[in-house]
């Protein structure tokens, strides 16, 4: 979701958030990558570890960390593809995970994995899919969806714990995205999304087999289901109708009345769950660019949260005796797990994420700076200022474009960015007209306009970085993944000589093809993205029209590419064919492929070869081969 902000001026912004210069150590990339990523928290059965992903040893895998402290139990070992936990067995320590097939986050299985370390592929049907959906009420099974009948339609079906016998729940030949199962199985969760500023809460009745929406009220309106209550009697569900911001909602099944239940004018409501045990309501929020976490009991009564350490806290649970809260904290630095004891407010920090000899005080927070655009629309973003940048020696910097094309830059630790800040150069991720978290009509100002009034949204923020006094005007570089990796070609194409160069993480370059060969399995997004970019035959000449593989011979500024040969999203060819095509008129192009990898770097041995290979293009193009 989105809002259309209220304008302030820029330089009143900056000047109020800009930290003072100092010298710092230009750390190696090595040292960088010595930092660990720590993800997902699930308590065992007895309360005394939880189980994390982590790639402290190069890939992310799973492991067991004592609530007690001391260290971690490694419990799988991927070399190649990436491990995500799912969660510990309710009465035993069996452990489900997805797992990447072929470095590719796109096609996870669900595995089992045994105390004794056995492992079983529980949806080995290949170039298939799967995705866990929750734990039954009595927790003798558990849910799953799967386009294993057919690509293109996620089937609900339920997995006994013991014996992992399968039964089909709901056969989804309409295509709906599947949420969640109320915990008596009755009903079924779903939503369609038409448009990417559409979607329609249904639920399916499995007793009279009947589909029926939630709030029938019409538009263009986003609601989405969260949670069944506890009874299942209810459905908590986010909608933003006459609201430019997202609030929670409250429809009771039987009556068919609705209520609303919690509203934050100053943030959208992200996401809402009750916890395992059912006995605490999480809610999460967003607070321009960051995350507010808020507790209820079941009767939605606010739970007042202990203090916790500064910076942003997330992915809270809590362990089944209702003993401990664990959550993570993410600030400048990497998140952390922290484990606080309920009754005694004891807090105890799990992980130590950042890698070792790296002064925190070296890293850089990003901060919200704003600026005006090309039309008056007020854009947001996160500016990252080196410590050694001042206004007599001005920084080179970066426009870094994420991806989406409705996703969002947001507060908290970014390895590459923090990597390249620490090498003397700015970063202003912005967050262009379309993006969400500043409401809905700031969400769809890019409708049928990509490549256009959103890239001009990226070529006006060079005006914020130019009047901080402290970036060089003449070397800003534009970089971004997925669609920001589009930006980044359609800005080399369509705007040539605004940005030094360009650095293309796995981006569209034929808008045609990508549309034309998206995986059926993406169910309502292949619509969505039909209606929001363009149709591939319908639409074929606009979509040219943007596509910058079919302009490159406007390009004229250095690019580097970065691709993932299992991308399914942006496959390999769109990258092939626009370095082929620059080449050929002799402009610069720095090309790597990644193997094993898909749509994202995973591994770090990836990502220390894709940072090198960014700052060493950097440093070659906007310093001249040297520092300064």
């Amino acid at each position: 979701m989105k809002k259309l902000l209220l304008a302030i001026l820029a330089g009143v912004i900056l000047a109020a958030a800009v930290p003072e210069t100092r010298p710092v150590p230009e750390y190696p990339i090595e040292q960088f990558l010595t930092t660990t990523q720590h993800f997902g928290a699930s308590f065992s059965p007895d309360g005394r570890k939880i189980l994390v992903t982590s790639d402290r040893n190069g890939i992310p895998n799973a492991f067991a960390y004592p609530v007690d402290g001391g260290p971690p139990v490694q419990l799988t070992d991927s070399k190649v593809n990436a491990v995500f936990t799912l969660g510990y067995f309710p009465r035993d320590e069996r452990f489900l995970y997805l797992q990447d097939q072929g470095g590719n986050a796109a096609l996870p299985h669900i595995y089992v994995q045994s105390p004794d370390g056995k492992v079983r592929d529980l949806t080995p049907v290949e170039g298939r899919l799967a995705d866990f959906l929750g734990w039954s009420q009595d927790e003798k099974s558990f849910f799953f969806m799967t386009n294993e009948r057919k690509a293109e339609a996620f089937d609900l079906y339920e997995m006994t714990v013991d014996g992992y016998e399968r039964k089909l729940l709901f056969t989804n030949d309409t295509g709906y995205d599947l949420v969640g199962v109320s915990r008596d199985r009755r009903y079924v969760a779903l939503v369609n999304a038409p448009f990417t500023n559409q979607s329609d809460a249904y639920l399916h009745d499995r007793i009279t087999d009947k589909t029926f929406l939630v709030a029938p009220t019409g538009g263009e309106l986003a609601e989405e289901p969260q949670d069944f209550s506890p009874d299942g009697k209810s459905l908590y569900y986010t909608s933003d109708q006459g609201s430019e911001l997202a609030y929670l909602m409250r429809y009771d099944i039987e009556t068919g009345q609705r209520a609303e239940v919690l509203r934050d004018d100053k943030g959208g409501v992200l996401g809402a769950r009750f916890t395992p045990d059912a006995k605490y309501f999480v809610v999460r929020t967003d607070r321009d660019a960051r995350s507010e976490m808020r507790l209820f009991d079941r009767e939605m009564r606010p739970v007042k949260l202990p203090d916790l350490p500064d910076g942003d806290v997330g992915g809270i649970e809590i362990s089944r005796d209702g003993r401990s809260m664990a959550f993570y904290v993410t600030s400048s630095a990497p998140q952390d797990l922290y484990v606080r004891d309920m009754k005694t407010g004891q807090t105890r920090q799990i992980t130590r994420s950042l890698g070792e000899g790296i002064d925190p005080a070296h890293l850089v927070p990003g901060k919200v700076a704003r600026f005006k655009s090309y039309d008056g629309v007020e854009v947001a973003g996160i500016l990252y200022k080196p410590h050694q940048a001042s206004p007599q020696h001005k920084a080179p910097a970066v426009v870094w474009v994420h991806g989406g094309p409705g996703g969002q830059s947001r507060i908290g630790y970014q390895p590459n960015i923090q990597y390249l800040v620490n090498q003397g150069y700015a970063v202003y991720a912005v967050n262009n007209r379309g993006s969400s978290g500043y409401g809905k009509t700031f969400f769809a100002m890019d409708d049928r306009k990509h490549g256009e009034a959103d890239l001009d949204d990226c070529v006006a923020s060079k005006k914020l970085l130019i009047d901080t006094g402290w970036v060089d005007p003449d070397r800003i570089a534009i970089a971004g993944g997925s669609y920001g990796g589009y930006m980044v070609l359609a800005a080399l194409a369509f705007r040539p000589k605004e940005f030094a160069a360009g650095i293309d993480f796995y981006g569209v370059s034929n808008w045609v093809r990508t549309l034309s060969v998206m995986p059926l399995d993406w169910g309502s997004t292949r619509e969505s993205m039909y209606k929001d970019i363009g149709h591939p035959e319908k639409d074929a000449e606009r979509l040219r029209r943007i596509s910058p593989l079919f302009h490159a011979d406007r390009i004229e500024r250095p690019l580097l590419v970065i691709q993932g040969a299992n991308d399914r999203a942006v496959i390999k060819a769109e990258s092939d064919d626009m370095v082929e095509t620059v080449r050929k008129r002799g402009i610069p192009v720095e090309y790597l492929v990644f193997e094993n990898e898909g749509h994202g770097l995973r591994s770090k041995e990836s990502l220390a070869r894709a940072y090198t290979a960014t700052v060493a293009f950097l440093d070659k193009y906007l310093r001249g081969n040297g520092k300064g």
